[in-house]
């Protein structure tokens, strides 16, 4: 007999509007145990709002959400200031509300100066309960939980207040998955997390027994982790069986087969239960999160429906094709307020190389970038790029760039080198590429979204047509759709790259070299990225750069 799966949360004709705007029309879906739902949709279709109604934080206009009875909840804070006044373990264990509110009333008993024969008998009745939920061990748990997260044993008993916000940020995590919960509730959990912590997470969530709800940008953390994907679209949610590249590989595979309207519809059917026996024997195969493997048996050819997603075009091309000299740099050094950034970096960067760049210091790899681009001085050390390249350059902060009020023809006007260039069909071209058309092209350039302004900085890579690419984090403000169209473009693009990102299937898939600057010099291998994580030499020579 099948296995029936326990519904933890149901939405019942969910619906919600601001305005005369609908956000959710009627929205009907259940989230069972055992299974991890990756939350997807273009940016503004509320994946956000969505989480916020499920966890009870705002009220839809109309429709419920029902949590199974007598299951608890637990949602990843995105308030980095609300335990400020709390030690860090305290923190944690407030992650579960019913065992801390619990813990508090026994505190409270023990600490009474005229402790009576009443406050023992009621004290050992609590005891029982608070032993049952785990009580006694509760701290270590928190304790072993803060650990994985990286925040290290002695900060363990400080105030939240005492923390940067990266470390806060570890911790709320640690808060949410503390105490098992039945149902977890996550919106971006991988933002300001190195790559070894995000590889523990999606390895705890993998085989993780309860149920999941998350929202993530970070495609390799939804492939490893997720069972289904629940998209949201004009409105609707639809669930679909599998992980995010099962879901973009066969919505693309379906929207291709849509448009070959002469061909047999034996024939398609062919050709999706051949993609999915292929999809399958990759997961099979995969190391990573082995109790997810069980999504495989899932897989179904009718849930295989082509998207509505709208894709933007991005296409980098060279004006002309690069010497294979490109870029050598000779003993770089950078520092910052008495904080060495970098030191001592050798790198001879060669025709082809596509550079991930890497540093513990997000700081560093900024600094790079500005001084090989001759908006910042070294310390020490020189470069020189070589005389047949031709640089553009994606910064981690464009905001100078918008200043003004131009439309954003008239923006992009500004990068145009020829007379042809600055027409504004050639200018529409670009910016069409980039999902803005028609009326969207006239709007005011200081009054973009942080995504559209990336869409827009693209545009201006793209008309430069350089044959050297810098990109500093290439993800950040962009939806799920833009980043995978980007992350085609560089693995199709012929010139070289540096790039910079916290997104791991960005590294695993474009870079063929890896470059790593410490404030103890420089790690520099051609392999991929993976192979870099996982080699137990690098592992030794990384701790050893940064000590």
């Amino acid at each position: 007999m099948p296995k029936i799966l326990k519904t933890m949360l149901t939405v019942s004709n969910l619906s919600v509007q601001f305005g005369k705007r609908v956000l959710f029309d009627e929205v009907n879906t259940l989230f069972t145990k055992g299974n991890c739902y990756g939350i997807i949709g273009a940016n503004g279709a509320g994946k956000s709002t969505f989480l916020k109604i499920l966890s009870g934080e705002i009220d839809p206009t109309s429709g419920n959400v029902s949590l199974e009875k007598g299951k608890r909840m637990s949602v990843l804070s995105q308030d980095h200031f609300a335990f400020d006044d709390y030690p860090i373990l305290e923190t944690v264990l407030m992650g579960n509300k019913p065992l801390f509110k619990l813990k508090k009333q026994l505190d409270e008993i023990y600490a009474k100066p005229d402790f009576s024969e009443e406050d023992g008998v009621k004290a050992g009745e609590l005891g029982v309960t608070f032993e049952e939920m785990g009580g006694w061990t509760a701290e270590s748990e928190a304790a072993n939980l803060l650990s994985s997260v990286g925040i290290k044993k002695d900060l363990h008993h400080i105030l939240m207040k005492d923390l940067d916000g990266k470390a806060k940020v570890r911790v709320l995590l640690a808060q949410a998955l503390f105490g098992n919960p039945d149902v977890l509730i996550m919106d971006e959990p991988t933002n300001d997390l190195d790559f070894e912590t995000i590889s523990w997470l999606e390895g705890f969530l993998a085989n993780y027994d309860n149920t999941v709800i998350v929202v993530s940008h970070d495609r390799h953390f939804l492939d490893a982790v997720c069972t289904n994907i629940s998209d949201i679209d004009f409105g609707k949610m639809n669930q679909y069986s599998g992980n995010y590249s099962f879901w973009y590989e066969s919505s693309q595979l379906a929207a291709k087969q849509r448009a070959q309207q002469n061909k047999k519809a034996e024939d398609k059917k062919k050709e999706l239960e051949e993609f999915i026996r292929r999809f399958s024997a990759n997961v099979a195969k995969s190391k990573q999160a082995t109790s997810r493997k069980k999504m495989i048996s899932k897989l179904n050819i009718s849930d295989i429906k082509p998207s509505n997603r709208r894709y933007p075009a991005i296409i980098f091309e060279q004006e002309r094709e690069a010497g294979n000299q490109i870029l050598h740099v000779e003993e770089l050094s950078k520092s910052v307020d008495d904080e060495v950034l970098f030191k001592n970096i050798h790198i001879n960067l060669t025709k082809g190389d596509k550079v991930v760049l890497l540093s513990k210091n997000s700081q560093a790899a900024t600094a790079f970038y500005e001084i090989i681009l001759g908006n910042a001085t070294a310390d020490s050390g020189e470069y020189k790029w070589g005389v047949t390249t031709t640089q553009t350059y994606l910064p981690l902060d464009n905001s100078d760039f918008f200043k003004n009020e131009l439309s954003l023809v008239e923006w992009l006007r500004q990068f145009a080198q020829t007379k042809e260039e600055k027409e504004e069909v050639h200018l529409r071209g670009f910016l069409g590429k980039m999902i803005f058309s028609g009326e969207e092209a006239l709007k005011q350039c200081n009054v973009l979204s942080g995504g559209e302004k990336v869409r827009c900085m693209l545009s201006k890579m793209m008309m430069s047509r350089a044959n050297v690419l810098l990109i500093d984090q290439p993800t950040n403000h962009l939806d799920l759709e833009s980043i995978q169209a980007f992350n085609n473009a560089l693995t199709k693009y012929k010139g070289t790259l540096i790039f910079s990102t916290h997104d791991h299937e960005f590294a695993q898939t474009v870079a063929n070299r890896i470059i790593e600057i410490t404030p103890n010099g420089v790690i520099d291998r051609y392999m991929t990225f993976d192979e870099y994580l996982e080699n137990p030499k690098i592992k030794e020579l990384r701790n050893k750069m940064y000590a």
